[in-house]
């Protein structure tokens, strides 16, 4: 796959995607020059979530504009990449131009209908990019691919990375766990995710909610538990009772945590890298616990405090690093410990496109390492007859069942009560969940 020269990639990774500009607001030349400034700060090496921050002081159309194409645009991994290898002779100097011809040209594959409109649009778009000394390059990169689109995509179809729209190494490595099962892998990562609700059941039954969407001309359906798949996702703002805590935006595979670990009225609960806080909240809705959510992050657990304050519930939340209890465990033994360990992510790729580009093969070795450290200083924590879940949002058994199969080995006095792989597919992204009780 093509990528800015490592130098280039450092300046566009320091850079904020949101910068002055003469366009207006609600066109779609600046919709393309801000998605251009977030991909060429991703393929820098920022994340996504990270750089759409920047967005914040932008008109909320053109924001919202530029959102949809940047995820539209990484989602779509190697795919530009390919094409600007066919069109253009050597690599740009300028990254976020570059990064504007990747936009454009997922544009222009998605709306082909708007082609004269698109390839206006981005030539006056670089026209604020490098003083425009690239407009005409734009235009004509812009215009010869419309000439040899169907060639182009021809010969697309035999690049394993473009028309897969994976990694080279990912796919490996989906092809041998999954020899059967890979193709909709795939799929699933490349497709726009569902937008699920969690249901508040401490506030709001599931049928009372979802006779209120129906009230604002929304619909959903039930998938089992609290979730409730909406029909057509919406903005945050329009959903009722958001503010008031009846719900929260949660994946239903994201939500089998707490069904698993079902904790009881009054037990002592670990949640061991508890931010952003889904998980902790469902947890609290479910029983009435002594809690405690821990995350390495300080920023990151300021926003389980605020998920906790939105929904009316009550935790002990402080940041701290679970593989140092030493440093915050006051010698009590918990009955549950969920430990939502970091992960390579892979199984919620189609919400978070850019780990396909910040994701590397190496990293899979160190997240393996630092999962089986996370257990490993945890178990000790957990009373006898106590129970451990383990999760993961990846795919990659080595972090998953692998994981397990060694941490058992490690620890005779563990036991599996259930362990449960759910693969990516339209109502859910991938998740890894194994249930360990302590003999007691």
């Amino acid at each position: 796959m093509r990528k800015p020269a490592k130098e280039q990639q450092a300046a566009v990774g320091r850079a904020s995607a949101s910068t002055a500009s003469a366009l207006a607001a609600d066109s779609l030349a600046l919709s393309l020059l801000l998605a251009a400034r977030v991909i060429a700060a991703v393929r820098g090496g920022q994340s996504l979530t990270q750089v759409l921050s920047t967005l914040g002081s932008e008109h909320p159309e053109a924001r919202a504009a530029a959102q949809d194409v940047a995820y539209g645009s990484l989602r779509r991994y190697a795919c530009g990449e390919f094409l600007l290898g066919r069109l253009l002779t050597r690599a740009l100097p300028h990254p976020e131009t570059e990064a504007l011809l990747l936009a454009a040209l997922y544009r222009l594959q998605t709306r082909p209908d708007s082609a004269y409109m698109v390839v206006d649009q981005a030539v006056a778009a670089a026209a604020e990019l490098a003083g425009g000394a690239f407009k005409g390059l734009v235009n004509g990169v812009l215009r010869n691919y419309q000439r040899q689109r169907h060639a182009l995509h021809a010969a697309m179809a035999d690049d394993d990375e473009a028309s897969q729209q994976h990694p080279r190494w990912w796919l490996a490595r989906l092809r041998r766990a999954y020899p059967d099962r890979w193709p909709a892998i795939v799929a699933a990562g490349n497709a726009q995710p569902p937008m699920t609700l969690r249901v508040n059941q401490r506030r709001i039954t599931v049928a009372d909610y979802l006779a209120r969407l129906q009230a604002v001309g929304s619909s959903a359906r039930p998938l089992g538990g609290q979730a409730l798949l909406l029909d057509k996702p919406m903005p945050v703002d329009g959903l009722p009772g958001f503010a008031d805590g009846l719900i929260s935006i949660q994946d239903a595979g994201a939500q089998r945590a707490a069904e698993l670990l079902a904790s009881t009225a009054g037990q002592r609960v670990l949640d061991a890298c508890a931010a952003p806080g889904g998980k902790t909240a469902h947890l609290l809705e479910a029983a009435d616990l002594d809690l405690l959510a821990i995350d390495i992050d300080a920023t990151r657990t300021r926003r389980v405090e605020d998920n906790l304050r939105r929904l009316g519930l009550t935790a002990t939340v402080k940041p701290a690093d679970c593989r140092a209890p030493e440093q915050w465990w006051d010698g009590q033994f918990f009955d549950a410990i969920l430990a939502d360990v970091p992960c390579s992510a892979s199984g919620v790729v189609r919400r978070h496109p850019d780990i396909k580009y910040l994701r590397r093969e190496s990293d899979i070795r160190g997240f393996v390492r630092l999962q089986a450290e996370i257990l490993d200083r945890l178990w000790p924590l957990l009373k006898p007859g106590g129970r451990l879940l383990y999760a993961t949002c990846s795919v990659f058994p080595e972090e998953n069942r692998a994981q397990i199969d060694a941490f058992v080995f490690r620890q005779p006095d563990a036991r599996r009560l259930a362990e449960e792989e759910l693969l990516p597919q339209p109502e859910h992204d991938g998740f890894f969940y194994a249930l360990l009780q302590k003999a007691a």
